[in-house]
């Protein structure tokens, strides 16, 4: 029987008003006609904004042919799509997921899987990073070990150890023959936008070589353009063994991709995976738009241009404004650090029409969608500042 229950819906998201009929481009529209400039992308997934044509008009093509068949059969467009994405990265292999989550359950499936094939019966053990966030799956909170998230679902999955991010002294201290895998994130967003120093970065992947461990980054935040190259470790002078991807990858389509070198997932036989949806023929025609449009002359170094100039914009107002501790971040995947609670001010911002997404660290996050121009940035600076003052 239903008891003064104001929702059929669990209440795992807390109490929600806001609510939306209509976006285009940088912008929504909500139930009231209020617009709004989101910044927060459906937390950094609308790569290419709301309702992009060219998204539109693939997936209405799409779904007046065919919408799903499940992995028992061939799709050759599919198998053209992991061709594109392993010619634009270190893969060599891929298997799609409908999420984030399910990607990173792939790739611990891969590392697993790995050292079993090369009988490593000894490496076990998967380093991670305190601030980390891999997912609400018990693999994921496992990985991440934060009792915010685990609390009341111990006991945990082991063989995970949690240490200092960007803290190499520690790494190497804590790195060894039973390490069978390091899973960083190359900019934490969870966990308050940190990025990885790109030194550390390249001597964890040194770090990896030495002991036999695989290197396993967690980019299904950072990766797809938001830093301004197509994955965020394109930053640095190394690339890993495995890569979780999803979010910006379909533009706000469910889509996740699992990445890894042939040598990484040669223990991925038939049999040792599987999912029912991932890599639907729906999923697939936006994907390959968003990459297609992604990967255009001129498409990624747009993105670094803007994110600098909305660096600049808010280095500025960190100058400027009291309020603001600090500006953090990388590409479009920017934090404000704030003296006051950040989830009252990112409340402020939203009033003032401006959408936002709380991370940790009394951070306010920024992750517009890859295609804002130079005149929403100073809109959105405008409503910061105002809000601010």
């Amino acid at each position: 029987m239903r008891n003064n229950v104001s929702s059929y819906i669990m209440p795992t998201y807390g109490e929600r008003s806001l609510e939306f009929k209509e976006g285009k481009g940088s912008y929504l529209i909500s139930k009231k006609n209020k617009k709004y400039l989101d910044f927060g992308s459906g937390i950094a997934v609308n790569s290419l904004g709301h309702c992009h044509p060219a998204l539109v008009d693939v997936l209405k093509d799409q779904a007046e042919k065919l919408w799903h068949t499940s992995n028992l059969y061939y799709n050759s467009d599919q198998e053209e799509y992991a061709k594109i994405l392993c010619n634009s990265s270190f893969a060599e292999k891929i298997f799609f997921t409908n999420s984030g989550a399910e990607a990173i359950e792939a790739g611990l499936k891969v590392v697993r899987s790995f050292h079993h094939f090369h009988k490593n019966t000894n490496k076990k053990k998967i380093i991670t990073f305190k601030g980390a966030f891999h997912g609400r799956t018990f693999a994921g909170m496992s990985a991440q070990n934060n009792e915010k998230y685990s609390e009341i679902f111990r006991p945990l999955i082991s063989d995970f150890i949690t240490i200092p991010f960007n803290d190499l002294s520690i790494l190497e201290k804590t790195i060894n023959e039973n390490t069978a895998a390091i899973l960083i994130e190359p900019i934490q967003g969870e966990g308050g936008i940190r990025p990885a120093d790109l030194k550390f970065l390249e001597n964890t992947r040194k770090l990896c070589n030495k002991t036999g461990a695989l290197l396993f980054l967690d980019e299904v935040q950072s990766g797809f353009g938001r830093s301004g190259k197509l994955f965020s470790y394109e930053w640095t002078n190394c690339e890993p063994d495995i890569m979780a991807t999803a979010k910006g990858i379909a533009s706000g389509f469910p889509l996740g991709a699992c990445f890894a070198t042939n040598n990484a997932c040669v223990g991925m036989t038939k049999g040792m995976h599987g999912s029912t949806y991932g890599g639907n023929p729906l999923a697939i025609s936006v994907g390959r738009e968003v990459i297609n449009i992604i990967l255009k002359p001129g498409f990624l170094e747009n993105v670094d241009m803007i994110a600098r100039f909305l660096w600049k914009k808010l280095k500025t107002l960190e100058e400027t404004i009291e309020e603001i501790v600090e500006i953090r971040g990388a590409g479009l995947l920017l934090g404000i650090k704030t003296k006051n609670n950040n989830l009252e001010i990112n409340k402020l911002f939203q009033e003032n029409g401006l959408l936002c997404v709380p991370a940790s660290d009394n951070i306010i996050r920024i992750s517009p969608p890859l295609t804002i121009s130079k005149k929403e940035v100073e809109e959105a600076i405008h409503i910061i500042s105002k809000s601010l003052k």
